[in-house]
């Protein structure tokens, strides 16, 4: 589902999604950018691994 998407929405706090390899979902995407609406992943790592990282209710 990952594959060449253009951007990956975290809608649940599950487990699976904690754990995600951000490096391979990189590299499978078109374009490596996260929308995260339950604030699962610190912005600096997921940015500081090259996506464009936006979240909610983050100050």
């Amino acid at each position: 589902a990952i594959e060449g998407a253009d951007v990956v929405v975290i809608l649940t706090e599950w487990d699976q999604f904690r754990a995600l390899d951000l490096d391979r979902v990189k590299q499978l995407m078109r374009q490596p950018v996260m929308v995260d609406l339950r604030n699962v992943y610190r912005p600096e790592e997921v940015r500081a691994r090259g996506f464009r990282y936006a979240s909610i209710g983050r100050a």
